[in-house]
């Protein structure tokens, strides 16, 4: 039975790894005894799981059916040693969350870690990525997004709305002409996304307010915070990053001011454990505090 499982979950992490390296990197293995470990596995069952391509690992037919089975048995795993180790007794293990790199930056650190302090037995990973996290390929165990998925067998809830605007160091007012409308925003460097990197059309900021070219542009958002900070240019900045950086003003707030909403993305599979539930709930109600704290600061 214990071979079956260890089995099972090498297959888990080459699947949600994308390759013997990664899943290595995760199982604390040698990549050439995971690849072993994968090839007995496919010799029991008698099928090919894994096709090798140039982007790595891709699951075969055979492979995507055991997958939902695995998956299953490493929730039902999961449930049991929560139920054993009792719901008083805190929460334990490892939780990786995915989140876009603006709230994994300036919001998930402080909640994160006010969670971990009431559970010193939780190990807690941030996934800070500009683009959305793959649930079906177990990036994580929890996703953050900026819109709803529609696909896939995900379990969503509506986190928070947040506020943005435009902003400007004051070195950089000082040193450039007024901005006193939207039209004087076209003789000023502006700071944003790649445009052909933006992974959801809920951060084409720019673009919604008309203004398609972007003189420093980056698809992490950290980077774009940081121009912005050293007096680059002018950008769409999250008013809950605003208090990281005293010297940004906000510019033409009364004309701009942009709200968008975070989104928790669970996988179906794990509505069962207690452990997910526990945490997404302590989560919600970290991120939602924040988030207030922070913007009544701006």
């Amino acid at each position: 039975m214990r071979d079956n499982w260890d089995d099972l979950r090498i297959f888990l992490a080459v699947a949600r790894g994308g390759g013997l390296s990664g899943a290595g990197r995760v199982l604390r293995m040698d990549p050439a005894t995971v690849g072993r470990r994968v090839a007995r596995l496919e010799e029991t069952l008698g099928q090919p799981l894994f096709a090798k391509g140039p982007q790595g690992y891709a699951l075969t037919e055979a492979g995507s059916r055991l997958l939902s089975h695995a998956e299953s048995a490493e929730a039902a795993l999961g449930l049991g040693t929560q139920a054993v180790r009792g719901a008083g007794s805190g929460m334990s293990g490892q939780i990786r969350i995915g989140a876009p790199d603006g709230m994994a930056n300036f919001l998930l650190p402080q909640v994160c870690a006010e969670i971990g302090a009431h559970n010193p037995e939780l190990e807690i990973q941030i996934v800070a990525l500009p683009r959305v996290v793959n649930l079906s390929r177990r990036e994580a165990d929890l996703a953050i997004g900026v819109s709803a998925p529609t696909a896939g067998r995900l379990v969503v809830q509506k986190l928070t709305d947040y506020r943005l605007h435009l902003a400007a160091s004051d070195e950089y007012l000082a040193r450039h002409a007024p901005i006193r409308s939207l039209a004087d925003l076209r003789g000023h460097r502006m700071v944003g996304y790649i445009p052909d990197m933006i992974f959801d059309k809920e951060l084409d900021y720019l673009g919604e307010l008309g203004l398609e070219r972007v003189g420093l542009a980056s698809n992490a958002v950290s980077v774009q915070f940081n121009w912005l900070r050293q007096g680059a240019g002018v950008g769409i900045v999250h008013d809950f990053a605003l208090p990281a950086a005293p010297g940004l003003r906000k510019v033409l707030a009364d004309e701009v001011s942009i709200t968008r909403s975070f989104y928790l993305v669970r996988h179906a599979d794990d509505r069962r454990l207690g452990r997910l539930d526990a945490f997404s709930d302590a989560l919600v109600a970290g991120v939602r505090r924040e988030l207030l704290r922070l913007e009544g600061l701006t």
